[in-house]
């Protein structure tokens, strides 16, 4: 899609040049309104779908806007926002006249509020807080309202902070509890050497008890500090972040996938914990002040430790040295994200809430994503004396300086071409969480599959449809094929996936849907639309330019791919798709092209209504959907008690919930899983490329899913026999 968005950009800038805007206006000394001006003129011009920017525009900028300045309603007063509402209609005409009086009276306001919230929060915590008081706490932010008074303002930062603390008494007093466990188990050790003599004495030495009165008192002091750090990262926020911040109110409106990047997140964009450079191997995202994995790089270090998940929040970060943990909820990505980074060889630590609930604490080596981890990889396995092959694609890979030299669709052929000569019967392509990447290995990528005909539909801003096809007659695997898919299958994913089902050429198996995003960015630097420019740097925007159709003219937009055979996963009713975005683009349907479906397999129906009464009956992934629900719940919760005893047994009672889902990993099949030969020799001499396929195989031999595509493979007969021969000059 690279012509695509030159053609756009041509555009954009001849229309600029020749529009009623003079240079010299665009020369305002003032970058703010220039950074408007320009935003607002790409966004009309070359966004897919562009707003009308009208009173309704308006009043979601507003309400979005103050969402992100004060999610926890600590700041403003109610006096506050009905001050600002005289711009809650008027935001349009402001934007439209450059005008950002609604933004200096909101930040004059916010550094105002926020200054003296400093001497709300010091006092609240120089008191004890009383643990055995009956009091519940809501974190239902949304439905919360703002204050009228500056009583009610300290009473929100009591419970809030109290809730906070009672966090981090648990933890004294669970660790109190574990370290005389420890010492009492010292005493009862018979036979004792003279190491555990030694050790005993200094644990000793190191247990003083004591009291819950002292222990309080460290839980509020660990809260201040927590607090006195994070508002050493708000004192260092400059103007022009919080610009950014109303400037982003403004472009998310148009979808979730359209943003303003300013000069230092311009540099550090798909850099910062890409996975591409020395970091942890994940990708974060910030919902009201909680920071998320959004994506775990394969290859990674977090990949490679393979704890940490999509969905976990991060709480807290500490650096492998003598330094106290720094709270990060609240605090800016960017600056999360510099704490997080790190030199290769470096240990963080970082405080996580679980999808299930649970906290706690995970040591991660700092390194370079090692690349060859996101490239497909194959394996064969026998099952019921037939030979099928697994390859897993963590996402469509290209050299975009040369697409010849290495891309996901080439690499995909050499591993079916590999695998036939094992003689393989059936395949299992594994697209989850595979996140997307280059369109044009999609196309080519489909046609290893198919003889020749339409891949994907296109529409771009201002154009008619373009249908991608794939022009080579010729077909690498005729044989049986399976696709796995999740919620967190995207884009690329699905275009593929989706191309497949409509010919009827695989078995999509996975989660309901997968994630739904149908659309396409492109990020233009801000700085070629100005000339002369006196103001700086001015960022760049990412924004979208087109949308993605099936062949059959539905969209893969919020409705994503729908899988043949539904299988529940820890993801089914979480939120992590493009419908649970704010403001995603609808789906719609434009004319299907013509094609022709796949007519080799005889039961295809049949082999989907096999496989569908399978899972019903199968307990491990029947346990898998409790599980599923059970985190929902957790999730949810909303509620919580502020005394000590009921919080308590609230834990306990999650803890023995959690218990009966422990099996879930104990789960295991009865396949063994082989690299092909080629690899078999590399692994001879590279001791790490054999660990890492030894837990790959590992993983594929307890995963539930791997198992029922390969029992579909298995019902699948073929109309005639499966080719596998191969050219003599196959690359080894």
């Amino acid at each position: 899609m690279k012509r695509n968005y030159k053609l756009l950009l041509l555009i954009l800038l001849m229309a600029f040049a020749s529009c009623s805007f003079t240079t010299k206006k665009f020369e305002d000394p003032d970058k703010d309104k220039l950074l408007i001006q320009l935003i607002t003129y790409v966004l009309e011009q070359g966004h897919f779908t562009p707003k009308d920017i009208n009173d309704d525009f308006s009043e979601h900028v507003f309400n979005n806007y103050l969402d992100q300045l004060d999610p926890f309603k600590r700041y403003f007063y109610q006096s506050d926002i009905d001050e600002f509402k005289a711009y809650q209609d008027k935001l349009d005409d402001q934007i439209k006249a450059y005008d950002i009086s609604f933004f200096n009276l909101t930040h004059q306001r916010l550094l105002k509020r926020v200054e003296e919230s400093k001497a709300i929060y010091k006092e609240v915590l120089s008191e004890p807080f009383n643990f055995d008081i009956k009091e519940e706490f809501s974190t239902d932010y949304e439905n919360l309202g703002y204050v009228n008074s500056k009583k009610d303002m300290k009473n929100r930062w009591r419970q809030q902070l109290k809730f906070s603390t009672i966090a981090n008494y648990d933890d004294l007093i669970s660790q109190q509890e574990n370290t005389y466990a420890n010492k009492q188990n010292l005493k009862d050790v018979s036979n004792v050497d003279f190491e555990t003599i030694e050790e005993n004495k200094n644990v000793e030495k190191s247990t003083v008890k004591k009291s819950l009165t002292e222990l309080e008192k460290e839980a509020r002091a660990s809260t201040l500090k927590s607090l006195d750090e994070l508002y050493e990262f708000i004192d260092d926020r400059q103007r022009k972040d919080w610009f950014s911040v109303y400037i982003n109110a403004i472009v998310e409106e148009f979808d979730p996938h359209t943003f303003y990047f300013a000069p230092e997140e311009k540099d550090r964009f798909d850099v910062a914990m890409s996975g591409n450079f020395e970091g942890i191997g994940a990708r974060l995202q910030k919902k009201m002040d909680v920071i998320t994995i959004n994506e775990i790089i394969s290859g990674g270090p977090a990949w490679r430790q393979n704890e940490l998940e999509v969905g976990d929040q991060i709480l807290k970060v500490k650096q492998d040295s003598d330094e106290p943990a720094v709270n990060v909820v609240g605090m800016r990505l960017d600056d999360a994200v510099k704490l997080i980074k790190g030199p290769k060889g470096t240990n963080v630590i970082l405080t996580i809430k679980k999808v299930d609930g649970t906290i706690e604490d995970l040591t991660i080596t700092r390194d370079v994503v090692e690349l060859e981890e996101t490239y497909a990889k194959s394996s064969t396995v026998v099952k019921d004396g037939k030979t099928f092959g697994v390859i897993n694609l963590p996402k469509f890979y290209v050299d975009f300086e040369d697409y010849n030299k290495r891309n996901a669709a080439s690499d995909l052929k050499l591993e079916i071409e590999r695998l036939k000569e094992q003689g393989m019967e059936g395949l299992v392509l594994d697209l989850r969480n595979n996140g997307g990447g280059s369109l044009q290995t999609v196309v080519d990528m489909g046609g290893l599959f198919i003889k020749d005909g339409p891949i994907v539909q296109v529409k771009s801003a201002g154009e008619e449809r373009e249908v991608l096809s794939d022009k080579d007659r010729s077909i690498v695997w005729d044989g049986p094929l399976v696709i796995l898919v999740n919620e967190l299958s995207a884009s690329a994913s699905e275009i593929l996936a989706a191309a497949m089902q409509d010919y009827k050429r695989a078995i999509v198996i996975g989660s309901k849907q997968t994630y739904g995003k149908g659309t396409v960015q492109n990020v233009l630097d801000l700085n070629r639309m100005v000339r002369n420019n006196t103001n700086g740097d001015m960022g760049a925007l990412k924004f979208t330019t087109q949308k993605f159709y099936r062949i059959n003219g539905g969209s893969t937009q919020l409705e994503g791919v729908k899988s043949d055979v539904i299988v529940p996963d820890r993801y089914s009713y979480i939120n992590v798709g493009e419908k649970d975005q704010e403001n995603p683009l609808p789906w719609d349907k434009i004319e299907a092209v013509p094609y022709t479906v796949f007519e080799n397999y005889y039961d295809y129906d049949a082999a989907i209504q096999k496989s569908k009464d399978r899972m019903a009956n199968n307990e491990q992934l029947q346990l898998i959907d409790q599980n599923a629900q059970w985190v929902k719940k957790i999730r949810d919760k909303e509620s919580y008690s502020l005394n000590y005893d009921d919080y308590k047994a609230q834990i306990k009672l999650n803890e023995e919930e959690a218990k009966r889902f422990e099996k879930l990993s104990d789960y295991k099949t009865n396949l063994t899983f082989k690299s092909l030969p080629y690899e078999m020799k590399q692994m001879s001499v590279d001791t790490i490329l054999k660990e890492k396929r030894d837990r790959w195989h590992k993983s594929l031999s307890q995963d539930v899913y791997i198992e029922e595509a390969l029992n579909v493979l298995h019902d699948l007969k073929m109309s005639y026999p499966v080719k596998t021969k191969v050219a003599t000059n196959t690359k080894q």
